[in-house]
């Protein structure tokens, strides 16, 4: 990791994948909890840079401490060019924030809520910025619609739209899909995509894998570190699991069925029962219809699958370790740094 310099030149508009996100060791407490512990980090231009872990493992405080909206105890770093601690006010100017809740008011219309953002940013042609942030966000069909009476999905493209109307260079993202329809996410997610490769950072925290997978780059963490980052494909075979599948044979139009004709799903939570602490099994997690068994010594796990499945109806399949697999193996061994705590 290359250590955030002295020179705030601002150098984000030259072509390439410079930096426009570099932090070295931030720390941050909150009383006598060590919520973000040395956490290193560099996000480029145009990068969707995605942020996953449990609740309360300090991906929103890390986000709005690299972004210069939370000042960190100790550590450095840049944003944008600008010294995360000293020129914060630099920062806030060229940063879009949307946050998890929906923080807009529900008694105006979605152009009346654009443009008393516009007023607070003392744009003065707010009316045209208005206008063209309804086109592009596909709002103005529905401009007089008062906030409150949209759906969660519209309220989301509301609320980008507002955290785009001062053309921020980096927008962060907190939970943005958390409750909304699959066909909303989607559409959120290209969106996201086109802002990305008009050259704008993106900074997102979700608990969706689907969403992890879109991201360009992860970081994963935990009780307030940062465990791995890098591509999907990179977290994932950093952790060197193998994974088989096990499937029930008696599947018929995607359901298992036992000889009474009920759904049977038995016969995996039995297996997944014996399987439990025996050699080169490191994890069992049923996905509907099969059970994933993870390990990392690939012929003991092989060894033993064979052995505990020999003479029983099932089956067995090598897939690819997915994403979830990995950070489920993560999060089911990381250390909770504030369990020794009062």
């Amino acid at each position: 990791m290359t250590a955030a310099t002295d020179n705030h030149t601002r150098n984000i508009d030259k072509p390439g994948g410079d930096l426009v996100v570099d932090v070295d060791r931030i720390n941050k407490h909150f009383g006598d909890k060590h919520v973000v512990r040395d956490l290193s980090l560099q996000v480029r231009r145009g990068e969707i840079f995605g942020f996953l872990g449990p609740n309360g493992s300090g991906k929103t405080t890390s986000i709005r401490m690299m972004c210069g909206l939370l000042t960190p105890d100790s550590g450095h770093g840049t944003c944008m060019g600008f010294d995360i601690i000293k020129q914060s006010g630099e920062i806030k100017r060229r940063v879009g924030y949307m946050t998890q809740k929906f923080s807009y008011w529900d008694d105006l219309s979605i152009r009346e809520n654009l443009d008393f953002v516009a007023r607070i940013y003392e744009m003065k042609n707010r009316k045209e910025v208005v206008e063209q942030s309804l086109e592009k966000l596909g709002l103005t069909s529905r401009a007089k619609q008062l906030a409150g009476t949209l759906s969660g999905g519209w309220k989301q493209r509301l609320a980008l739209a507002a955290s785009m109307l001062h053309k921020p260079e980096l927008l962060l993202l907190d939970e943005p899909t958390a409750g909304v329809d699959p066909a909303a996410r989607r559409d959120f997610w290209e969106e996201l995509h086109r802002l990305a490769a008009d050259g704008i950072s993106v900074l997102v925290s979700t608990h969706y894998m689907d969403e992890a997978e879109r991201c360009h780059k992860l970081a994963y963490l935990s009780y307030g570190q940062l465990l791995v980052q890098g591509t999907a494909a990179e977290v994932a075979a950093g952790q060197g699991l193998t994974t088989w599948a096990v499937y029930s044979s008696r599947i018929y139009n995607n359901r298992i069925y036992n000889l009474n004709g009920d759904v049977h799903d038995n016969q995996l939570v039995s297996l997944s029962q014996q399987l439990h602490q025996q050699p080169g099994v490191d994890q069992l997690v049923v996905f509907g219809t099969s059970l994933h068994v993870c390990g990392k010594d690939a012929a003991l796990l092989e060894k033993t699958l064979r052995r505990m499945t020999q003479g029983q109806d099932l089956r067995m399949e090598l897939i690819d370790t997915s994403l979830e697999d990995v950070f489920i193996y993560i999060m089911n061994r990381s250390t909770d740094n504030f369990g020794d705590q009062p």
